[in-house]
């Protein structure tokens, strides 16, 4: 009797989409990620709390009239690489202690609490892309 031996298959995929930057766009750049993960077979909780962060950053404070922004993921293995890009290449994000009541400002330590790790590229001029890596071990 033959016996197929298998070896684990090495994951890896690309997702690139530009959106308006409006709250709209930034809607439905997470509707799209949980389908392209889905269609890759990971898990999705954590992925699209991600993408759905960076995104309504972008739409918020990386807006520019007339110009929008992209989303990209890329999977390598067990880690995806979410990336957004705007064209506020002069306003870099950083993770704040909001107040309690406030209503706002918890998004980037939400994504470094999720991502393994995260940071921003800058370029070409103007923009600039603020991307977080989510391990997706055993999906």
């Amino acid at each position: 009797m033959n016996r197929e031996i298998t070896q684990p298959r090495a994951r890896a995929g690309q997702f690139s989409i530009q959106l308006s930057a409006t709250p709209r766009g930034a809607r439905l750049a997470r509707l799209l990620a949980t389908e392209q993960l889905r269609s890759w077979g990971l898990p999705l909780e954590t992925p699209a709390l991600v993408v759905a962060e960076l995104a309504a950053n972008a739409v918020s404070h990386g807006h520019v009239e007339g110009r929008d922004f992209r989303l990209l993921m890329t999977l390598a293995g067990d880690v995806l690489r979410v990336g957004v890009v705007d064209t506020r290449g002069d306003l870099l994000p950083c993770v704040r202690a909001p107040e309690t009541d406030d209503e706002s400002g918890r998004g980037l330590a939400l994504v470094a609490a999720l991502a393994v790790d995260w940071g921003v590229e800058h370029g070409p001029s103007p923009r600039k892309t603020v991307w977080a890596e989510v391990a997706v071990v055993g999906a």
